[in-house]
Formats: structure tokens, C-alpha cells, sequence
């Protein structure tokens, strides 16, 4: 089984969580985009359907934020299976701090994504209210976990290699 990690705009640091996976595990490959800065979701969508067409159909994709968004762009397009999606700090695109710099992203698919997966929010996330998070997991078919007050659950929240979220992944590989 391969671990797709997929950062969000400005791709994740040496102190994210998803860099300290991809660091400690020989099995998680990040994706890597042509234009971490000003992203466009039609390129990302080519990149992350080629990462799955290379790993095939036992890939579990981790996003983070605008990856988030990502994931739902390509599951309304793709023919390609995967085994389940962990969707972390889901991003409102309507929202008053998404970055102008993104573009595409919006509207956000509305149709539930064929594989198993879970959506993970904090109360406090700048970037996406918990009511938008849970109205995601609603109409995504996901499990909600809802981990309190974690910030955007990114390296500026202090997780370190946040033991609890790769607790949440393995629940989510058992299903």
C-alpha cells in the first residue's frame, strides 16, 4: 500500500506533520505540483491522476487544506480507484482567508466520493469552519472527526509528528 501525501498551497515544511510521515515511512511519496504558490486545480488534478495511474488502486491519499479541495476536483473526473482518503483542514474557497492566488478550486464538487474516507477539523481552523467541514463530510460520505482546537492542524498548530492523526489514518486503512 502506497501513501500519497498531498500539502496544500506552499507545500507542507520540515515541521508539518506530513513531512514527519513521509520522513519516518519508505511508503509515503509525496505528490509534487509544478506550482506550489499559485496553484491551479486542473494542473494539481493531472498531477495527483498520475500518482495514482503510477500506484494503482491500494493508494490512500493524506491532503492537507487546498489538497482537501483537490481530492473531491479529482474523484468527479477520474475512472481510477483507490483505497480511502484522509482530508485534513477542508478549506472553505468561499471563505474571507482563502488565498486569491488559487484558482479553480471553486465550485467544490457536491457528490460523494467513491472510497472511504475521513474528514478532519478543528473548531478553530481559519481557513474553514467546523459547520463547512461537516457539511463536506455530509455530501463527501465522510466520517467527521472533529480534534477541538487545533488551529489549520498544520505545523504552525504544534502537532510535531502528530501521533493521533496517523492513529485516525490506520483506523481508516482498517476499513
Amino acid at each position: 500500500m502506497t501513501v500519497l501525501i498531498l500539502p496544500g498551497i506552499g507545500n507542507s515544511g520540515a515541521d508539518h506533520w506530513q513531512s514527519h510521515w513521509e520522513q519516518a515511512n519508505p511508503h509515503y511519496v509525496r505528490v509534487e505540483q509544478r506550482d506550489w504558490d499559485s496553484p491551479h486545480c486542473a494542473d494539481w488534478v493531472a498531477s495527483l491522476e498520475a500518482s495514482v495511474k503510477h500506484h494503482g488502486e491500494e493508494t490512500i491519499l493524506v491532503a492537507h487544506s487546498l489538497a482537501c479541495l483537490l481530492v473531491a476536483h479529482w474523484a468527479a473526473q477520474t475512472t481510477l480507484k483507490i483505497k480511502g482518503a484522509l482530508l485534513v483542514a477542508v478549506p472553505n474557497p468561499q471563505g474571507p482567508n482563502f488565498p486569491a492566488q488559487a484558482t479553480g478550486f471553486a465550485p467544490l464538487p457536491r457528490k460523494a466520493l467513491p472510497f472511504a474516507s475521513m474528514v478532519i477539523a478543528s473548531t478553530d481552523d481559519p481557513y474553514g469552519a467546523i459547520a463547512y467541514a461537516e457539511q463536506c463530510a455530509a455530501v463527501w460520505g465522510s466520517e467527521l472527526v472533529n480534534v477541538g482546537e487545533a488551529g489549520h492542524i498544520n505545523g504552525a498548530s504544534g502537532l510535531g509528528s502528530w501521533p493521533a492523526g496517523h492513529d485516525l489514518l490506520n483506523t481508516l486503512t482498517l476499513s
